[in-house]
């Protein structure tokens, strides 16, 4: 494998055919209790298999999905964090992230297992209401990650809060 093409597939710069495809790609890994990097919620517009332990899953702009990324050494966790991202049209402002390309629009990043696992709470909330999470408000996941990052308690997300949402995009749309 030539040194371009490692690095590529170890992560490093986005390959011709990407840049030019106006679409979000996350590479996802899965080793077994070791590093597992996994998508919550999100409508891919395409998928990649790389190899057995990994692939690419490719968002079109406007798309909202939850990239959840677990990792442990033989000394236990060294990460736990989900980002729920918006992702971009090309020559819209971006944030970077690890294994995100070309970035996207953080709507909130959360670290530490305990508060993953109150995030991941919340998005089964939502969805036993009925809600597709990739359909809230992006302010609400805004809400999340501010709540959180003050330690207090998210509000709920609830249908008439989607209903109002729908309304205003449908105005402002």
């Amino acid at each position: 494998m030539t040194g371009a093409a490692a690095s590529r597939v170890r992560g490093g710069p986005e390959s011709a055919a990407h840049a030019a495809d106006h679409l979000t790609h996350v590479e996802l890994t899965w080793v077994e209790k070791k590093i597992e990097y996994w998508i919550r919620f999100g409508e891919p517009a395409h998928e990649q298999i790389l190899d057995r332990r990994r692939r690419v899953l490719s968002f079109r702009p406007s798309a909202t999905f939850a990239f959840v990324r677990w990792a442990a050494n033989d000394f236990g966790t060294i990460i736990s964090r989900i980002d729920i991202v918006r992702a971009v049209a090309p020559g819209e402002p971006y944030q970077t992230l690890p294994f995100v390309r070309p970035g996207g629009e953080i709507l909130l990043k959360v670290e530490d297992w305990p508060k993953v696992e109150r995030v991941l709470l919340h998005i089964d909330a939502i969805e036993a209401t009925g809600i597709d999470p990739c359909a809230v408000a992006p302010d609400h996941w805004r809400h999340v990650h501010h709540r959180m990052s003050a330690g207090q308690q998210p509000g709920a997300y609830t249908a008439s809060r989607h209903d109002a949402w729908l309304k205003r995009r449908s105005v402002v749309s």
